[in-house]
């Protein structure tokens, strides 16, 4: 027999206190006798008696004190201990004090031991003991009636149970004088319980007094979960403890009720219902907003706290004031501002052809309002650019919050106005034609707006030394810089000069030189039969008429390249961005374009797949981006940059633009068609289709694109996949110049330093240009290595779903993205390269055309290494086990084909 260390005893009143208990037995309740077995046969004996309250109960009693070595054993029926791991019994018990028997033997005891045995209802041998229970009281005094008895209680527990479904309790004698007066058994559980508003189910205690058993609790009804998980523990004693998450009343519920009619509560916790704001109402219970009444909105911004609001009423008392092509005006407000302080204008302007309303039609997208024409906190604002002797309505509105809610279109307050008289606008920009030691040859599109018949140009120029008006420019000095303006004049008078530009004579032997040059040119296109009458002609075109030929300012390039590098110019640096789009894009006549199907749609508008038929040429297909109606100014212009900026490339890598539509709407750029479309959705629909050698084909073809942008002093910031356009013959040109701007390079290491914020596509973004807004070739480099894993994982999404600030923490602790599968050794060493945390040790895209050549002549090279993080290769690619990394890691090596087609460009 096995006996357990001793428990100290625990009183039953003590444990109703602070839990619930669930009684298994108990042989109070027994009316027949218990049919326990006891050993021997004149051990203990069942008798009947009475208990405190003269209730008759079922006992046992022994008493052999007078025979020597008592082993007297009584063992209760089977017990199911209904899941239960620890069981407690209480034992109410008399015993006869040994020194109060005359005559005892000196085996004589006080005490009893209690036994279990784990079964399923079969008896064993493997009783295992409880502890021995000694009496705190015994008895010896006797009153009239006999023996006065004093009655002890003790409770014991005994666990884990797990061997069987039940136990059995056995009792062992060693010679007392003794009654078992009741028996109960009994196990303890935390009661179901309403905590936090989460509800938890009884449970269970644990198989010892230190266990803490988990319960999952759950919202109660018109509650939800705030913190996750919901838990609570139940202790050993049945308490429970240390609560975990919890829930709060949802929208529209108050803890015990719903919101009644007339109040409403609009978020999830543990506030109370409020009345609904002025002019709203609540019609239901559990309302989340009170509705506001007719004629009274709620703006986007507004809370649902806040009252509702109405439309302002119209401007009053508009005047104006005309000045040849500019208008002033100003109003008072309205009288009604709706109960709201956030009142703004909108002025609308309209050209009429006559004094009927419907012969108008908007303005022009080049006429100016100061400071502007929609959200003007100030009564008053300058209209200028306007055409001369032209009748004009100009509509001033007041809106606010929510006017824009509102089913009648905003009040307003019109007046018409005629121009006067005025001179030409400002000529936009000159271009030198050609030059000598002595002179040089001028060319300038007309002002935008010439109100009027041109009558003649005048120029003036000076050489840093004084003005010299109305001159010819002959006569120069040789290899001089001379700053020069024109300015336009019809019958109204001159227009303003334009802005200064500078232009430089040859210097004597420069005009040697290139004249023995052409010479040797007229000499070999004589030999071959070649007529250079054409090259005569665009040398020398009109001063006043014709379009602005593409060249190259003196001023810009000095410099920064050597003479015949073609250097970029930022649309940006024009005052007049649509000057840019006629120097750069060619202006296409609609007739020419036929739009077939819509393939996407882009920022600015719809993206259509459509037949270009230049006239005297071969129809080929383009591909067609249209500015969606109702465009602002800012939009137009943002839109056509991307025009200019494209029409300076001429690379097979780089999207060809075929030209523009600006004279008519919609406005559209016209670019050629790439049958494949965008190169990461293509790689996802084609996984696993093509060979190493296609796919570094794919990149060299990349590279090169990017190369010819660098030697440009342009950097792209936008490089993806996403942005890579492939062909029916699996061509990659780059695309997308919308986050791209100038760089200039003012030292050998150049720098672009934006002062905005934006956004930046994190995943694909170098740390510099993240962190410091620096962003260089060599950022695009990082870039370029972000889509080497892109390709050679056929489209997954780099860094998986790890989101845009892990990303940055991981890249900055030296975390790269590994190999993918089956990813060639030197392509990874390559992607590692461009990584690099220095840019200075980043290759350059000359350098990286040079290793794929290297590559695509050496197939071997091109062996596929391995697919997992070998602990080895940890230091080679910068992993760190530290922290957070950890989980990194993992990510890195279970999530390794998972895509997901979010939004690329996210802010930082």
């Amino acid at each position: 027999l096995l006996q357990l260390p001793v428990f100290t005893p625990l009183s039953l009143s003590h444990c109703l206190s602070f839990c619930l208990t669930e009684t298994v037995m108990d042989t109070r309740t027994a009316t027949a006798e218990l049919g326990w077995i006891s050993f021997p046969a004149n051990g203990w004996e069942e008798v009947s008696g009475y208990d405190e309250n003269l209730n008759t109960i079922r006992t046992y009693q022994v008493c052999n004190v007078f025979e020597p070595s008592q082993n007297n054993w009584l063992l209760t029926t089977y017990i199911d201990r209904r899941a239960a791991q620890r069981i407690y019994v209480e034992i109410r018990f008399t015993v006869r004090d040994c020194a109060s028997i005359p005559s005892v033997l000196g085996s004589c005891k006080e005490t009893f031991n209690l036994y279990y045995l784990e079964t399923d209802r079969t008896v064993s041998e493997s009783i295992k003991g409880v502890d021995t229970i000694a009496a705190d009281e015994s008895f010896s005094q006797v009153d009239f009636g006999g023996r006065l008895m004093k009655v002890n209680t003790e409770v014991r527990s005994f666990g884990p149970l797990s061997k069987g479904k039940g136990f059995h309790l056995a009792f062992q004698d060693l010679g007392a004088c003794m009654s078992l007066l009741a028996v109960r058994v009994f196990y303890k559980k935390c009661p179901s319980i309403v905590q936090n508003f989460a509800y938890f189910p009884e449970t269970l205690t644990g198989a010892e007094s230190t266990s803490l058993v988990i319960a999952r609790g759950s919202c109660i009804p018109n509650a939800e979960e705030v913190d996750v998980p919901i838990k609570l523990y139940c202790n050993g004693d049945g308490e429970w403890m240390v609560p975990i998450g919890s829930c709060s009343c949802k929208a529209g519920y108050e803890p015990d009720n719903a919101c009644p009619q007339g109040t409403f509560k609009s978020s999830q916790g543990a506030g109370l219902c409020q009345q609904c704001p002025l002019n709203s109402r609540s019609t239901i219970e559990a309302a989340t907003l009170c509705g506001c009444r007719n004629g009274y909105y709620r703006g986007d911004m507004d809370k649902p706290e806040d009252i509702c609001t109405s439309v302002p009423s119209a401007p009053r008392n508009v005047v104006s004031v005309v000045n040849q092509t500019s208008v002033q005006l100003e109003w008072h407000p309205p009288r009604e501002t709706g109960h709201r302080g956030d009142l703004s204008y909108n002025v609308l302007c309209r050209r009429c052809h006559s004094n009927e309303r419907r012969a108008c039609q908007p303005c022009d997208d080049s006429v100016a309002f100061v400071p502007g024409k929609r959200g003007l906190k100030e009564t008053r604002v300058e209209i200028s650019k306007l055409r001369a002797h032209t009748s004009y309505t100009f509509d001033i509105q007041a809106i606010n919050g929510v006017s824009n809610k509102s089913p009648y279109p905003a009040q307003q307050l019109s007046i018409n106005i005629t121009t006067n008289q005025a001179a030409p606008s400002v000529v936009p920009i000159m271009h030198q034609v050609s030059s000598t030691s002595r002179s040089f040859s001028l060319s300038w599109p007309p002002p935008e707006q010439p109100n009027g018949i041109i009558l003649d140009y005048e120029i003036r120029y000076y050489d840093k030394v004084k003005w010299t008006p109305n001159v010819v420019l002959e006569g120069l000095r040789p290899g001089t810089g001379y700053v020069v303006q024109v300015r336009a004049r019809t019958v109204a008078g001159y227009g303003a000069y334009s802005k200064e530009m500078l232009f430089q004579t040859l210097t004597d032997d420069e005009y040697k030189s290139e004249l023995g040059q052409q010479l040797s040119l007229i000499a070999g296109s004589l030999v071959g039969g070649v007529c250079i009458v054409s090259l005569v002609v665009t040398l020398r075109p009109d001063m006043f008429s014709g379009p602005t030929p593409t060249v190259t300012f003196p001023t810009l390039s000095e410099g920064h390249s050597s003479p015949g590098v073609k250097i970029y110019i930022d649309p940006f640096t024009y005052e007049d961005p649509n000057e840019a789009v006629r120097e750069f894009a060619k202006e296409i006549d609609p007739s020419c374009v036929k739009i077939e199907e819509v393939i996407g749609s882009g920022e600015f508008g719809e993206v259509y797949k459509g037949r270009l038929k230049p006239v005297g040429k071969k129809e080929i297909p383009v591909a067609i981006k249209t500015l969606k109606v109702g465009y602002s100014e800012r939009q137009r212009r943002d839109f056509l940059s991307e025009a200019s900026i494209m029409g300076q490339f001429d690379q097979p890598n780089i999207i060809r633009l075929e030209g523009v539509v600006t004279k008519s709407r919609p406005t559209m750029i016209i670019t050629e068609f790439m049958e494949n479309g965008a190169l990461d959705s293509f790689l996802r629909q084609n996984d696993g289709q093509f060979p190493v050698i296609q796919l570094v084909g794919m990149l060299r073809g990349i590279a090169s694109g990017m190369r010819y942008l660098a030697e440009m002093s342009y950097v792209h910031r936008d490089l993806a996949a996403r942005n890579i356009l492939v062909n029916s013959n699996l061509v990659c040109k780059v695309s997308d110049f919308g986050l791209s701007r100038y760089l200039e390079e003012d030292t050998s290491d150049p720098t672009y330093t934006s002062s905005l914020g934006g956004k930046i596509p994190v995943r694909w973004t170098a740390p510099e240009a993240i962190a410091y807004r620096k962003f260089t070739s060599a950022s695009d480099v990082w870039s370029y290595g972000i889509v080497t894993w892109e390709v050679m994982s056929y489209g997954e999404r780099p860094y998986w779903d790890m989101s845009n600030q892990d990303v940055i923490n991981a890249i900055e602790q030296d975390f790269r993205l590994p190999a993918p599968m089956d990813c060639p050794v030197v392509l990874h060493q390559l992607m590692l390269d461009c990584w690099q945390k220095d840019r200075n040790a980043r290759p350059k895209f000359p350098d990286i055309v040079s290793m794929l050549d290297k590559m695509i002549r050496n197939p071997a090279s091109l062996k596929a290494g391995t697919n997992n993080v070998a602990p080895g290769d940890l230091q080679r690619i910068g992993v760190s086990l530290a922290g957070h990394q950890k989980k990194i890691l993992t990510s890195v090596q279970s999530m390794r084909h998972h895509a997901d087609d979010q939004s690329p460009t996210e802010s930082v």
